[in-house]
C-alpha cells in the first residue's frame, strides 16, 4: 500500500502512525502541506501513484484545502474535504448532529453583540461561548455573568477576522467532571478514555487526567450516529455523560449516566493521548482500517475499469 501523509509538523501522533505503516512494509510518503504546490487542471505529481492519503493537517484551512485537492485528484483521502468542513466549523457541526437526531447541547447562534448577550440572558449562568472554529480549547469562554458577557462579547466583535463574529452560544453542561473521547472508524470505535479535570475544560492537551472508557450500548449508538452526520471516517467523537449525581469523579470511576450528549466530532483527532490511557494499540487499529480503506477503493478503481 502506497500512503501519503499530510502534515505541516511531525507530533507524537504522527511518529505512531508512521512507525506502525513502516513496521508493516507500507510506502509511505510524507507531504509536507506548507511546501507542496497543488495545480488545477492536472494531478500533482507526488499525489499520482498514491493508494490512499490521510490528513495530519494542524491548520484548519489547510486540511480543508488540502483534502479538497485530493479527492479532486480521484485519490481517497482520510478524511474527506466533506467531513472536514463539517467537522472543523462548530456550527455545521452542531446542525449535522441536530439533523440526525444525535443529542447535543443546547445552542443558539448569533450574528450580533446584543442578540448574542440575549441568548446568553436567556440560557442564564454559567453558559459558554465558543469559537466556530478551534481545537484545544483555545477561545472557549464561560460565562459566570451578566458584566462577563458583555466584556467577552465585545472583545469578540471587535477582532478583525469574520469568524469572530459569528456567537456560538451553549448551555452549560453539568458533567460530572469529566468527559469521554472515542476514536472510531466509519462508526466502529477503536477505542475510548475519560478525560478529567478540576477545570471545567477537559482537553486531555490542557492535561486533563485520562482513563480508560467502557462504552455502553446507548454511547455505542450514539457514536455510529454522530459518525455516520458527518460522512464517516477517521474520527474523534466527545460526549458528556448526563443525569450523574456526583459533581466531581475521577477519569476512571464507574458511573451510571441517564444518557449522553455529543458535543463535537473531531476530524484530524489526535489519540497519542488515547493510546496511552486505553491499553488498544490505536495506530495498529488505525492502519487495519487504512488498508481496508485502499483495497476498497482499488477493487472500485478495478470494476470502473472494466
Amino acid at each position: 500500500m502506497k500512503v501519503g501523509i499530510l502534515y505541516s509538523r511531525i507530533r507524537q501522533d504522527e511518529k505512531l502512525l508512521l512507525t506502525e505503516l513502516r513496521d508493516r512494509g507500507h510506502d509511505v510518503t510524507k507531504i509536507d502541506v506548507r511546501r507542496t504546490r497543488f495545480p488545477i487542471g492536472e494531478t500533482a505529481e507526488i499525489f499520482a501513484d498514491l493508494d490512499v492519503v490521510v490528513d495530519r493537517c494542524l491548520a484548519t484551512s489547510r486540511s480543508i484545502y488540502a483534502t479538497k485537492f485530493v479527492d479532486h485528484y480521484d485519490v481517497p483521502v482520510v478524511n474527506g474535504p466533506a467531513t472536514a468542513e463539517i467537522c472543523a466549523d462548530k456550527v455545521k457541526n452542531s446542525l449535522a448532529l441536530d439533523a440526525a437526531g444525535v443529542p447535543t447541547p443546547t445552542t443558539e447562534v448569533a450574528f450580533t453583540k446584543d442578540a448574542a448577550l440575549d441568548i446568553v440572558e436567556d440560557f442564564g449562568y454559567p453558559c459558554v461561548l465558543k469559537p466556530v472554529v478551534g481545537s484545544w480549547g483555545r477561545l472557549m469562554a464561560k460565562i459566570d455573568s451578566r458584566s462577563a458577557a458583555e466584556a467577552i462579547l465585545e472583545h469578540k466583535e471587535t477582532l478583525g477576522h469574520y469568524e469572530h463574529k459569528i456567537f456560538y452560544v451553549q448551555e452549560f453542561v453539568e458533567k460530572p467532571g469529566r468527559d469521554i473521547r472515542v476514536l472510531a472508524t466509519d462508526g466502529e470505535p477503536v477505542a475510548a478514555m475519560a478525560r478529567a479535570s478540576d477545570h471545567w475544560l477537559t482537553n486531555a492537551a490542557k492535561g486533563a487526567e485520562t482513563d480508560t472508557f467502557e462504552l455502553d450500548d446507548r454511547a455505542l449508538e450514539l457514536v455510529e450516529r454522530a459518525s455516520e452526520s458527518v460522512g464517516g471516517g477517521l474520527l474523534g467523537i466527545d460526549l458528556m455523560e448526563v443525569g450523574v449525581e456526583e459533581e466531581a469523579i475521577g477519569a476512571g470511576d464507574s458511573v451510571e449516566p441517564t444518557d449522553y450528549t455529543v458535543h463535537e466530532v473531531n476530524h484530524t483527532v489526535e489519540f497519542k493521548a488515547l493510546n496511552e490511557a486505553s491499553g488498544v494499540d490505536v495506530p495498529a487499529k488505525v492502519v487495519d482500517w487504512l488498508e481496508g480503506v485502499a483495497a476498497q477503493a482499488g477493487d472500485a478503481n478495478a470494476e470502473v475499469s472494466q
